[in-house]
């Protein structure tokens, strides 16, 4: 009787850390009256690369509906669009404010203080333009769709990655509560779905795709620990955004 009550506590543990990915990655609605903890969010780093997945598999049959109706400019931009408001634009916040505070600050404690900051600055303003821009570029020149599918998945398997693999650099906020919860083992799994759809989307390619994500993964996060002291929520939105443009240009250059 113990071992079946120890099951399903299991059990239900992995299913609020799922919907603690979804509710936290998407705007997708998923019944809010669940009381999910700060160690929920933390076990949720774990599907972060599968809700990416879904994600990008929803994006791809937006794609295709768009290029339906829509001549392939104009349907390229409604699927960025689309891509920026299912996830509530909540790395793209983290990739502005990192943006203002790495080349507004002058030492560690300058730049976390310029990151809280709300509003938006003029760093912020060129790099998410620049970087919008090359999404929507890259999106154009790839007329398979598969970089859509795959970007997603591997920009938050990086994400997760870089969770595990440096300190955070304050001493509270939910970045801080996911740092905490999120183990080895977790980020295993997570780098494991991340590899399958790599080779679910690129073939033998994706193997290629997925040894980029790393590689910028730990080249961003030693970086910005160099330059912060240690990553926070912001740097690790920051990682999924810059992973997510380079499998699209990766994956437009193999198309």
């Amino acid at each position: 009787m113990r071992g079946v009550e120890a099951l399903v506590r299991a059990v239900r543990a992995e299913l609020l850390a799922l919907v603690g990915a979804v509710q936290f990655l998407t705007v997708l609605p998923l019944r809010r009256s669940w009381a999910l903890t700060a160690a929920d969010f933390g076990r949720a780093a774990a599907y972060y690369p599968a809700v990416g997945l879904a994600l990008g598999a929803l994006l791809r049959a937006l794609e295709a509906f768009a290029g339906a109706v829509w001549p392939r400019p104009l349907a390229q931009a409604v699927l960025l669009a689309a891509w920026v408001g299912l996830t509530g634009a909540l790395h793209l916040d983290g990739f502005l404010d990192l943006c203002d505070g790495l080349f507004g600050g002058r030492d560690a404690a300058a730049r976390l203080r310029i990151m809280r900051d709300e509003r938006l600055g003029a760093f912020a303003f060129a790099g998410g333009s620049l970087l919008l821009l090359l999404k929507l570029s890259a999106l154009s020149a790839e007329p398979a769709g598969r970089g859509v599918l795959l970007a997603p998945a591997l920009g938050r398997s990086a994400m997760v990655l870089a969770i595990v693999s440096f300190p955070y650099a304050r001493k509270e906020g939910l970045g801080l509560a996911v740092k905490l919860g999120t183990s080895w083992e977790r980020a295993g799994v997570a780098a494991l779905t991340g590899l399958g759809a790599s080779l679910l989307a690129l073939g033998w390619l994706g193997l290629l795709a997925f040894a980029l994500a790393v590689i910028l993964a730990l080249a961003l996060g030693r970086w910005l620990q160099a330059k912060l002291g240690g990553l926070t929520g912001d740097c690790y939105g920051a990682i999924c955004e810059v992973v997510e443009l380079a499998v699209l240009l990766f994956a437009a250059a193999v198309a």
